[in-house]
């Protein structure tokens, strides 16, 4: 979803730069791409990175994922490196249509989850949200009531998650008024859980991450940037600019490297798509041509 329904005609501008760039990347028609756009897709890229770290998922065990307002799949994108398997949904056919462009390794959907979410009971392994939910509390239309999409999101999307299962949903409330539906509706359908807010005092680094429990509470995420006591350094994640050349810090290989390729030409064969042998030249660098 995002800013992809309607609500926004700022959200809506911003969406058409990630678009048009992801267009641009995917071989289409030559588009202007404000130097802005990067960095938007940066940004969002360490959210989703935060996100799926708040979700405690097993390690070294593929699991099923949700994708909520998924847009051009930049979210799956990194859910697929850290290898596991998920599904997309988005209000947006644009958006959608990006992804398909970009051959994302996950699912898509287009639908609208103040509808609710249209799966079986015990689905998912877990679901993240980048930036989606907060447009719940627009009403777009006559029809809309914002408690009621909000609660039907929520009810809904506590079925279809496996027992003993996360939801992280990151978001940008526009004020506590917000902040405070979003959060009742949730409670009200059955999730336990709370805000974990990275930066807190920072203006600009800043973000809030609604992560909640299915079944039994689990003990609430730490969020960064928080002072240590007693000269102690935080151990939580930290997110640089730096690239690793080999390894990045989970010991995964580094992207579009020939490990990493292999990595992903077995994970699509897998899903039973048509893959392209391996050869001697796989993940090899071209010369550059004059």
């Amino acid at each position: 979803m995002g800013a992809r329904g309607g609500a926004s005609p700022a959200a809506a501008r911003g969406d058409d730069v990630i678009e048009a760039a992801w267009r641009a990347a995917a071989g289409g028609p030559s588009i202007a791409v404000p130097p802005s756009c990067s960095r938007m897709i940066e940004i969002q890229t360490q959210m989703s990175q935060r996100a799926v770290e708040l979700l405690g998922l097993p390690e070294d065990q593929p699991c099923f994922l949700l994708d909520v307002g998924c847009g051009s799949g930049l979210s799956g994108d990194y859910i697929s490196e850290e290898g596991h398997y998920w599904v997309g949904m988005d209000i947006s056919s644009a958006m959608l249509d990006v992804a398909v462009e970009r051959e994302v390794e996950g699912d898509l959907l287009l639908a609208d989850v103040g509808h609710g979410i249209p799966f079986r009971p015990g689905t998912f392994d877990g679901c993240i949200s980048i930036s989606a939910v907060q447009w719940l509390c627009n009403a777009d239309k006559k029809t809309h009531s914002p408690p009621k999409r909000l609660y039907r999101f929520f009810s809904t999307l506590y079925s279809a998650l496996a027992r003993g299962s996360r939801a992280v949903l990151q978001l940008y409330p526009e004020n506590s008024e917000q902040l405070e539906l979003i959060t009742a509706q949730a409670m009200k359908a059955g999730f336990t859980g709370g805000m974990v807010v990275d930066y807190p005092n920072s203006a600009k680094a800043k973000k809030f991450f609604l992560c909640l429990f299915v079944g039994a509470s689990g003990v609430l995420p730490k969020g960064l940037g928080a002072e240590c006591t007693d000269g102690e350094e935080s151990r939580q994640a930290k997110f640089t600019n730096e690239r690793t050349r080999f390894k990045n810090a989970k010991g995964k290989s580094a992207k579009k490297s020939r490990d990493w390729i292999l990595e992903k030409k077995e994970r699509r064969r897998r899903q039973g798509k048509e893959v392209r042998g391996d050869t001697k030249y796989t993940g090899r660098k071209r010369r550059p041509h004059f």
